[in-house]
């Protein structure tokens, strides 16, 4: 009786213990998000208050009528919005594709391995390296300022990415079903589309989580390939505000709250195909 009283005290103190964590990664993630949203309904002198004012402040719109009203930062969202619903789109087509055929199709030698190592070579170096080649690209057909560059660079870099998702995802699922599907007499393009995508759409639905927000958020290429506001991303319109003589918290705040809350949203309306694409093929029968 001692010795289980023990084990059941020890469990209560361990699910303690794994709470007590849970509760401080949750307070850390979310802390953030907490602070930049009060600071954007913050009158500036609460901003820069010393101690900090938490909780108890007089709201404000002004830095949200500054942002969306005094600059152009609607024009910036629907750019980043059009870049990176584009970018996630393309690079889920080819990454698929790319990856279905890496992890079906047979190749001579160690040629699957090379292409691979080709590909995922790609990811070795940072993306910022390329911004001069890709700025000479770019100028030459006349492309700069434009959506159409911010997405090519953009997918040129997401695409290796969703190709080894991709890759990984349907060397799990099991091959006989693709089989049986070519027996009956569909096509391998029909098997593909009709039994293995349906399969992985948990891995699909995963990357293209990953790459919408890795297109979202990406900063350093947006500022070298756009100036213009027509073209220029969110993330670099909301660093305009950081100007020579003084930095515009309030509107930074302001404008990177609601520029966060699309990712939210859709990471929270896809979270049930996150977890299982994350997981897919953890365990397998």
């Amino acid at each position: 009786m001692a010795t289980r009283a023990w084990h059941r005290t020890r469990e209560a103190i361990f699910r303690m213990l794994a709470y007590a964590v849970m509760a401080i990664a949750l307070f850390i993630t979310t802390f953030p998000v907490y602070w930049l949203a009060t600071n954007s309904f913050k009158l500036d002198i609460d901003i820069f208050a010393v101690p900090p004012v938490w909780f108890e402040f007089s709201p404000t719109l002004k830095h949200y009528e500054a942002a969306f009203i005094g600059q152009p930062f609607l024009i910036y969202a629907l750019n980043s919005l059009i870049i990176a619903v584009a970018t996630t789109i393309v690079s889920l087509i080819f990454g698929t594709m790319a990856g279905y055929a890496l992890a079906r199709f047979h190749y001579p030698g160690r040629w699957r391995y090379q292409i691979s190592f080709w590909i995922l070579s790609t990811r070795m170096m940072p993306p910022i390296v390329t911004i001069i080649p890709l700025f000479i690209f770019f100028n030459f057909f006349n492309l700069l300022n434009t959506r159409l560059a911010v997405v090519v660079a953009y997918t040129a870099f997401n695409l290796p990415f969703v190709t080894w998702m991709m890759k990984s995802y349907f060397q799990d699922l099991p091959p006989e079903l693709e089989e049986a599907a070519m027996v009956d007499g569909d096509t391998r393009w029909g098997a593909f589309v009709r039994v293995a995508l349906p399969l992985a759409r948990p891995g699909i639905v995963a990357t293209a989580i990953f790459s919408l927000i890795l297109a979202w958020n990406e900063f350093l290429l947006a500022l070298i390939l756009t100036q213009t506001d027509r073209s220029m991303t969110l993330p670099v319109g909301i660093s305009g505000r950081v100007t020579q003589y003084t930095t515009h918290w309030g509107e930074i705040s302001a404008a990177g709250f609601l520029a966060s809350l699309p990712i939210i949203i859709f990471a929270l309306i896809v979270q049930r195909h996150l977890v299982r694409g994350m997981s897919f093929g953890a365990v397998k029968g």
